[in-house]
């Protein structure tokens, strides 16, 4: 197996990835992986000996390749923005987000406002860290600071503008998933000007939220829709907090909000 690097690498070179196209990524892989499964035709273009050596080391390695080219195929057939970040893709900060395309649609519902309120100065020293303020939005209305388990502290900063309510959530990032999401629609990847990078939920969706008791562990589960929302760590990435910003309809001010995020 020492020369398996190799021959992987060597393998990387003679694959061809389609174009990125089709109804969702999810087909697109399954479809590709059935299409590799298939005896693999010989190009009259190439030397008949080179991929008569690929086809004996692929069927002497065959539970391997089949492991590894799926995996490869995974990242290869992702656009540019989402190749980059594909291993926060399941796992993005406190987030995990699964891509339900059968899901039934989510009506809207208003944001919630911030409950169990404290003072903005205390917050920091409930929570563990320091909540960040967006310039954009200025002092928050109200704060509120979720301590269900150590570690897991959720600071949420509420503002009020035209009736309606807007949210921004964040917490550490090295927590275990906290949000659930079941999207229908792929989110949209955003970067941002600091170099911090996140994920634009344009359609309302489903948010599950884990209560635990004072052990930490998961008793229950609250779900409720929620509308448009950003998702997005900072430069730091995961050793930074991930933030989430909910109750702004406009993808554009969104990313300004988060950009004035100090």
């Amino acid at each position: 197996m020492n020369d398996l690097p190799e021959e992987l690498r060597e393998l990387g070179r003679w694959m061809k990835v389609p174009e990125v196209s089709g109804e969702s990524m999810a087909e697109r892989v399954l479809a590709q992986i059935l299409a590799d499964a298939l005896p693999v035709p010989v190009p009259v273009a190439e030397p008949p000996g080179r991929w008569e050596r690929l086809r004996r080391w692929a069927r002497r390695r065959w539970r391997a390749l089949t492991v590894t080219v799926s995996g490869a195929l995974v990242v290869l057939v992702l656009t540019p923005p989402v190749r980059a970040t594909v291993a926060d893709w399941f796992g993005f900060g406190g987030v995990e987000v699964r891509y339900a395309p059968s899901a039934p649609p989510v009506p809207g519902a208003a944001v919630p406002g911030c409950e169990n309120r404290v003072p903005l100065r205390e917050a920091a020293a409930l929570a563990g860290f320091e909540p960040r303020i967006p310039a954009v939005l200025g002092e928050p209305g109200a704060v509120s600071v979720d301590r269900s388990a150590p570690g897991r502290s959720v600071v949420g900063l509420c503002w009020t503008e035209g009736g309606r309510t807007i949210r921004l959530d964040q917490f550490p990032a090295e927590l275990d998933p906290g949000f659930v999401k079941t999207v229908r629609v792929q989110p949209q990847w955003v970067r941002l000007s600091d170099g911090g990078t996140g994920y634009w939920f344009a359609e309302p969706h489903r948010l599950v939220i884990p209560m635990t008791d004072a052990r930490g562990e998961v008793w229950t589960r609250t779900e409720r829709p929620a509308g448009p929302t950003l998702l997005w760590t900072g430069p730091g990435g995961v050793a930074g907090p991930t933030l989430r910003l909910e109750g702004e309809q406009s993808l554009e001010r969104a990313r300004r909000i988060a950009e004035s995020v100090r």
